[in-house]
């Protein structure tokens, strides 16, 4: 297994909750971490239905064990009610549980507790870069995607496409999040098309023949299922009338590249571009969620249209990345970067990610950096 850049401690004294969407790695994390910690997996049959039946048989068995000791239960989701034994053994028993789930809306939808604040949250999401290591191939991870199976698949459309069908549509109908499972399709496929674009619930209603408001209610079932994350807009301070509408991102471009039907990207195309932005964000969501930064993540767009993808802001605008899949770097792809620091002078960087070979500087302190370039900066803890 490749070596993932969430670090988990090796004897937490606090219990937690991995969340991240299925498949991104989480079982296979926390066994690889503590292999021999007692482990309750819900998605088997015979566990889930003991669990569903009669909670309390977790404080039953339980009953020797010492304080501090850890025990993992495999998404918990499925089972809300385990919660509330599960607050009582912390509280009474001090004993510490690894609570990994790929949603918290059947949880709050059952009214079962978070453990208000008893729990340390991390998140884990599909392969980053540094995960990669010399095995990154930027096409590759384009078109197969961030989630391990697929990314390293030889050929991921059959993975993809069962992916799709067996979870996006029957296991969230399943668990009872939507009960028009065929908008709820439609939904999918109009939501990918506007992957790395502002949100437009309207259009999306129109086309899937519902209503804005149900259009609002499955993008909400994405973001509580971690399959994906809106980017608000950047409004602090504006000189001029800027956009305020969000822009939403699926967890993973090969979800997306099926749901849209874009077949092989390729180098040079408007598509690799728009996936390559997605590529961006995940690199840069994974980063700040791993390495705990107090980041603030969001989009900058006038009302003429003149953008810059990402600001990354702690201390005031840190870093201003616009994102270009071109091989060559004219002025009118700087245009955002130079309008931003009209309006925000005190920027502290502003970066152009792009395919060109070579890191420059432009004459005005733009800064175009390589992908590889970009990535290694973001690793190395240099961006901001």
């Amino acid at each position: 297994m490749l070596r993932r850049a969430l670090h988990l401690p090796a004897k937490p004294a606090d219990s937690f909750f991995l969340w991240g969407p299925r498949q991104v790695g989480k079982s296979s994390l926390l066994r690889a971490t503590w292999p021999n910690a007692p482990r309750i997996d819900l998605l088997r049959t015979d566990e889930y239905i003991r669990y569903l039946r009669q909670p309390a048989f977790l404080r039953d068995e339980l009953r020797d064990a010492a304080p501090g000791t850890l025990t993992l239960i495999d998404e918990v989701q499925k089972v809300p009610a385990l919660l509330d034994e599960v607050h009582w053994l912390i509280e009474h028993r001090r004993l510490v549980f690894g609570l990994c789930g790929s949603s918290a809306r059947k949880v709050r939808r059952g009214h079962a507790n978070l453990l208000g604040g008893r729990a340390v949250r991390y998140e884990l999401f599909g392969f980053v870069s540094d995960e990669l290591g010399t095995e990154f191939d930027l096409t590759k991870v384009l078109n197969h995607g961030y989630l391990p199976r697929h990314c390293l698949a030889a050929d991921p459309r059959r993975l993809l496409r069962a992916y799709v069908d067996d979870y996006l549509k029957e296991e969230i109908a399943a668990e009872g999040l939507t009960r028009n499972l065929p908008a709820f399709a439609s939904f999918l496929h109009a939501a990918a098309l506007s992957d790395a674009e502002l949100v437009n619930y309207t259009n999306i209603a129109h086309e899937c023949g519902v209503s804005a408001n149900a259009v609002k209610e499955y993008f909400q079932i994405l973001v509580d299922s971690l399959l994906g994350r809106f980017l608000p807009s950047y409004t602090r301070r504006p000189k001029r009338r800027v956009i305020q509408g969000p822009k939403f991102y699926f967890a993973d471009v090969g979800v997306v590249n099926h749901l849209a039907r874009r077949g092989q990207l390729a180098r040079g195309g408007e598509l690799f571009g728009k996936a390559l932005e997605n590529f961006v964000h995940h690199e840069l969501t994974a980063f700040r969620e791993y390495r705990d930064r107090s980041w603030e993540l969001s989009y900058w767009r006038l009302a003429s249209g003149i953008e810059v993808d990402f600001l990354v802001a702690e201390r005031g605008i840190d870093a201003a990345i616009e994102v270009k899949s071109a091989e060559r770097i004219s002025d009118q792809h700087l245009a955002g970067l130079r309008a931003l620091a009209v309006d925000h002078p005190a920027t502290r960087r502003r970066v152009l990610v792009c395919l060109e070979p070579k890191r420059r500087v432009t004459a005005d302190g733009i800064e175009i950096l390589p992908v590889s370039a970009f990535l290694a900066q973001l690793w190395s803890d240099e961006l901001v």
